[in-house]
C-alpha cells in the first residue's frame, strides 16, 4: 500500500498545525524547488541537522523567546555539546509537493538526521527501514503505552512525539443548558441533542470542516477495539484480512450520513471550508453549539480560547461514552543518517522529561511521557479526565498496514460529496487488498 499518494496536500500540514499552532510557527507544506529551503547551520564540527516545518531563521538569535521545541533542543545541545541546524521548508503556496513529499524524500536518500514526521510517512519510512530504532533510548522507559503502540513499525518504535495532540467535541454549553440538555455520551444521545437545537432555530447543529469530520467515525469504530483488551488481536486481525476494516467503519459512516441528511451538518458548507475557519466565527457567536477541534485550540489566545460562553470540550460519542480521539506527529532518526549517534543522543534529551516538562509547561499540552504532568484549562478537564483514564482511541496508529487519519478523513469527504456509505466501504475494502497484496 502506498497511503501517501492518497493524501491531500493540506490534510497533514494540519496534522502538524495542531501540534503547532500554540507555538506560532509557521506549519506549512512545501513547495518544490531549493529556493524554499532554509538550512541555518552553526559552525561545529558536530552538527545535527533537524528537518522540520518549523520556520526559524536564527536559532541562537538574543533576546528573542524561544518555542518550546527550541527550548528542548538547546538543552540538548547543552548536554550533548552537538548543535542542532534547523532545516526547515518554507511554502509559498499550496500548488505543488506537500511537506510529507519532501520528508521522504529526503529521509530516503540520507538528507538529514533528525526529522518531524506525520503518521503516515511514520508508517512509511519505518516499513521501509528507513527510520533508527528508537526503543534503546533512554527517555523511552517513560512514554505512554499510547506513545509506543502509535508509533511502532514491524516490532521497531521509530518515532517519538513532543506532545500528544488530543481532539475532542468543543461544546457551548451555556446553549446546552438554555435547552435543558445533558451533554451527549452516545451517539443517539448526540443525535438527540441535535435535534433539540435544529427544532429550536439553530440552522447547523454542528459546524464541521473538510478534515476532521473522522473524528466522529474513528470514536465508533475503534471504541472496543481500543478499550475492550484485545486491541493487539484485532488489529492482527486487520491486518492479516481475517477483519475487515469496512466493518469497523461502516456505524460511524452511517452516523455522518444521518446528520447529513436530517440538515445537522451543512455538508456543502463542510466540504470547502477549512480547520476552524470554516466554523470558528458561528461558534464564538454563539450560533453553532458544536464543533470540533484539538486540545491546544482551547488554550488562551488560541482559536477558542477567549469565548463569551461557558465552553467544554469533550470526547466523541460511542458504545463506551465520550472518546477522545489521539493523534501525533514524530520526531526519528534516519536508520542511516550522517551524524546518527549524535542524532540519537540529541533526541534523547529532547526527549527526556526534563525536556518534555519545558516543552509542556510552554504550551500546556499532554505529555507523551507518563511522569509529565501539567494542569489544563478548566474548559479541557473533561477530555483529560477521560485520557487519564487511559480511555481512547488512537487516530493514528502506525501498526495498521491501512493508515488510518489521512484516508479516512479523505473518504469522509467523499461521502460529503455525495458518495454513498456502501460506496465509501468499497474504498476501505480497496485500500486493504492493496495493503495486503503489497
Amino acid at each position: 500500500m502506498k497511503p501517501l499518494k492518497t493524501l491531500s496536500k493540506r490534510l497533514t500540514a494540519l496534522l502538524l498545525l495542531a501540534a503547532f499552532l500554540t507555538l506560532a510557527l509557521a506549519s506549512c507544506e512545501a513547495e518544490k524547488g531549493n529556493n524554499n529551503l532554509y538550512t541555518a547551520d552553526k559552525p561545529n564540527a558536530r552538527v545535527v541537522n533537524l528537518f522540520s516545518p518549523m520556520e526559524k531563521t536564527d536559532p541562537d538569535a538574543e533576546n528573542v523567546a524561544r518555542s518550546a521545541t527550541d527550548q528542548t533542543v538547546a538543552y540538548a545541545e547543552e548536554q550533548t555539546g552537538a548543535s542542532v541546524a534547523y532545516r526547515t521548508y518554507t511554502a509559498e503556496d499550496y500548488q505543488d509537493a506537500t511537506y510529507d513529499d519532501v520528508t521522504l524524500d529526503r529521509a530516503r536518500n540520507d538528507m538529514d538526521d533528525i526529522y518531524l514526521l506525520n503518521p503516515d510517512v511514520i508508517l512509511a519510512l519505518g516499513a521501509e527501514g528507513a527510520l533508527a530504532d528508537l526503543s534503546g533510548l533512554e527517555c523511552t522507559q517513560n512514554l505512554r503505552d499510547t506513545v509506543r503502540v502509535a508509533n511502532t513499525v514491524d516490532g521497531k518504535l521509530v518515532a517519538i512525539p513532543q506532545e500528544v495532540v488530543a481532539y475532542g467535541l468543543f461544546i457551548n454549553e451555556d446553549m446546552f443548558k438554555e435547552h435543558h440538555l445533558a451533554l451527549p455520551e452516545t451517539p443517539e444521545e448526540f443525535l438527540e441533542c441535535c435535534r433539540v437545537f435544529k427544532e429550536a432555530g439553530v440552522e447547523t447543529p454542528v459546524g464541521a470542516n473538510r478534515w476532521w469530520l473522522e473524528t466522529f467515525v474513528l470514536a465508533q469504530a475503534y471504541a472496543d477495539l481500543y478499550n475492550g483488551g484485545g486491541t493487539e488481536a484485532e488489529i492482527a486481525a486487520l491486518n492479516s484480512g481475517e477483519a475487515k476494516y469496512s466493518d469497523y467503519m461502516r456505524p460511524g459512516f452511517e452516523f455522518l450520513q444521518e446528520l447529513i441528511d436530517k440538515g445537522y451538518v451543512d455538508a456543502e458548507k463542510a466540504l470547502v471550508s477549512e480547520a476552524i475557519e470554516g466554523e470558528g466565527a458561528d461558534f464564538l457567536a454563539g450560533e453553532t453549539p458544536i464543533v470540533m477541534a484539538y486540545w491546544g485550540a482551547a488554550n488562551t489566545d488560541t482559536a477558542y480560547g477567549r469565548a463569551d460562553f461557558t465552553m467544554k470540550v469533550i470526547g466523541f460519542p460511542s458504545s463506551r461514552g465520550q472518546i477522545p480521539i489521539i493523534t501525533m506527529t514524530g520526531l526519528g532518526v534516519g536508520a542511516n543518517a550522517q551524524h546518527k549517534e549524535d542524532a540519537l543522543a540529541v533526541l534523547d534529551y529532547m526527549l527526556s522529561d526534563e525536556a518534555l516538562q519545558m516543552y509542556s509547561e510552554t504550551n500546556r499540552v499532554i505529555s507523551p511521557s507518563k511522569n509529565v504532568e501539567v494542569e489544563c484549562v478548566e474548559a479541557l478537564k473533561p477530555l483529560n479526565d477521560r485520557i487519564q483514564e487511559n480511555v481512547y482511541v488512537l487516530g493514528s496508529n502506525a501498526s495498521m498496514k491501512v493508515e488510518q487519519w489521512g484516508n479516512t478523513c479523505l473518504i469522509v469527504r467523499d461521502l460529503l460529496a455525495g458518495a454513498s456509505v456502501d460506496e465509501c466501504m468499497e474504498k476501505f475494502d480497496r485500500l486493504q487488498e492493496e495493503a495486503l497484496a503489497g
